[in-house]
């Protein structure tokens, strides 16, 4: 029978207290409505004594979210716990999760406790909190550098109070895969607890290994995984979900283990954190980040289009993540255009391929990604003999009034080839809302803004422009529109404008859809 790996989710607590990612309580109980769908085993909420507002968060949570654990986290204080067991006394199933630094360090200098007055403290605590809940966890923060055999005095101590499950978090991120390993074989045969205590281990990716520590420790009899949506957390982050998760499933047969986590909701709480937070995965972030899935390099493309699995050792949809994963660009092959020119009707083949591949590389190469709206322009164009045009933007205004009850008003200027100039004027609560709906208004689509990914490149200091700055800005804008999602991008020297130009990107995109599914559909009728 494959043993269970239970998986501790801290997105809400370790992950939150980094810089740059605190959360208002809608958004924290919005992502542990999702955190939750993944059916992560216990959720650490939070920190009951940090604020009201955490307090605050974690019995909304206890009460609103169903299925996981809500654990909230204690320092070895009785103020601590007991706000702890407060926040926490509507839960259905709940844990307090005590911790204590336990290195010389920590003793030293932080606490100024000696060995003996550490132990009482771990002694006490954890015997209030079971006074609360029948599940402790206990932590002896610092425990990579913490003296082995004072290592297992303080986590027999704990277990002896009542801890139920002894974790061991290497809290700066120092050890490595080989050590940590050895070091839970070691703490499996020296700590005394009972048979159902299981050992957790938490992982920080200082030195970039968090990920392949916690799998290390599972392989030295770790039984729960603290980890985080994202791989958010304290500096460098904590052992990020997604990646523990999906190498426990992808290589089982190196691991022998399981998880209970259903693994078609992770990209949804990816996403769901990132638009809490306005903070993205980096793109070459792995399982979740933009190009996980993604492959422009025609080689691979030739592959994937015969079999996935030469390129892929995992589906998109098991993360539920629905894309073929080719992205047209200067790197792309014949193979490629022929395939995603099929999907658009059109069949290349011979001289018909050869001159739409010398069209298509041009275009590649003044761009970078070649979307649904510049393919389908470069094959009619082929097809047709003529000129194909997309809409271009050649100028916006803004008027925001001073008042905070007016809304600002959006003058946008669009060229087509064939329609010339038309300018279209509208008012949003938000400058580049009436932007948007402005454009929208022209290509006759109505879409909603799903995202909008937007770097600032400041140039060298020796590249100055005519106000002392040189800058990229590159933007990437993904709309839906009737359920569907459609992505467009732009780069500029403005913010506004390439926003603006990214947005028409991307209704653009759907446009041409909307066109080709109207030609099929008229081809169908016809030949009916």
């Amino acid at each position: 029978m494959t043993d269970q790996v239970l998986i501790f989710d801290t997105t809400l607590r370790d992950g939150e207290q980094a810089p740059g990612f605190s959360m208002t309580p809608d958004g924290k109980l919005r992502l542990a409505r999702a955190i939750a769908a993944l059916r992560v085993d216990v959720i650490e909420a939070g920190f009951a004594a940090a604020s009201p507002g955490d307090a605050q968060s974690i019995t909304d949570i206890a009460r609103q979210v169903e299925g996981p654990i809500i654990c909230s986290l204690s320092r070895a204080h009785r103020g601590d716990i007991l706000a702890s067991a407060t926040a926490l006394r509507d839960a259905p199933r709940k844990r307090i999760h005590v911790f204590l630094g336990t290195s010389p360090l920590h003793r030293e200098y932080k606490l100024h406790m000696s060995r003996e007055e550490v132990l009482e403290a771990i002694r006490t605590s954890v015997a209030y909190a079971r006074e609360f809940v029948d599940d402790v966890e206990f932590s002896p923060e610092d425990a990579i550098r913490t003296e082995r055999d004072f290592l297992v005095e303080a986590l027999s101590v704990a277990a002896a109070a009542g801890a139920t499950t002894l974790n061991v978090p290497d809290t700066v991120g120092y050890t490595t895969p080989d050590e940590i390993g050895e070091l839970f074989r070691y703490l499996g045969e020296q700590v005394e607890r009972s048979a159902e205590t299981i050992f957790s281990t938490h992982c920080h990716d200082d030195l970039g290994m968090a990920v392949a520590n916690s799998l290390a420790a599972v392989r030295g009899g770790a039984r729960q995984i603290e980890c985080a949506v994202n791989g958010i957390g304290e500096r460098a982050g904590n052992c990020a979900l997604e990646d523990v998760v999906m190498a426990l499933r992808t290589r089982a047969d190196a691991f022998g283990v399981a998880t209970a986590i259903d693994t078609t909701r992770i990209m949804s709480a990816s996403r769901t954190l990132a638009q809490i937070t306005n903070s993205p995965p980096p793109r070459n972030k792995s399982i979740v980040g933009a190009n996980a899935f993604a492959h422009e390099s025609g080689i691979h493309q030739h592959g994937i289009l015969q079999n996935r699995e030469t390129y892929e050792i995992m589906k998109p949809e098991d993360i539920g993540l629905q894309t073929d994963g080719i992205v047209l660009g200067k790197h792309s092959g014949r193979h490629a255009l022929a395939a995603r020119a099929r999907e658009l009707g059109h069949v290349l083949d011979g001289d018909a391929l050869n001159a739409a591949f010398v069209a298509f590389k041009a275009v590649a190469d003044e761009v970078g990604t070649v979307d649904t709206a510049r393919l389908s322009a470069i094959l009619a164009e082929q097809s047709s003999h003529k000129p194909q045009s997309l809409w271009k933007l050649n100028k916006v205004d803004i008027r925001a009034p001073v008042s905070a009850t007016a809304w600002p008003v959006a003058r946008v200027e669009l060229e087509h080839g064939e329609r010339g100039r038309v300018t279209d004027i509208a008012s949003a609560p938000g400058a580049l809302d009436a932007a948007f709906l402005a454009v929208s208004q022209v290509l006759g689509i109505a879409a909603r803004v799903d995202s909008v990914d937007m770097q600032y490149l400041a140039a060298e200091k020796d590249v100055e422009g005519p106000a002392g700055q040189a800058a990229t800005v590159l933007v990437e804008v993904t709309v839906d529109v009737s359920g569907e999602i459609f992505s467009g991008r732009a780069r500029a020297r403005d913010i506004l404008p390439c926003c603006v130009s990214a947005y028409l990107d991307a209704v653009s995109n759907a446009d041409a859809v909307r066109r080709l599914r109207s030609q099929q559909s008229s081809r169908v009728n016809q030949a009916a």
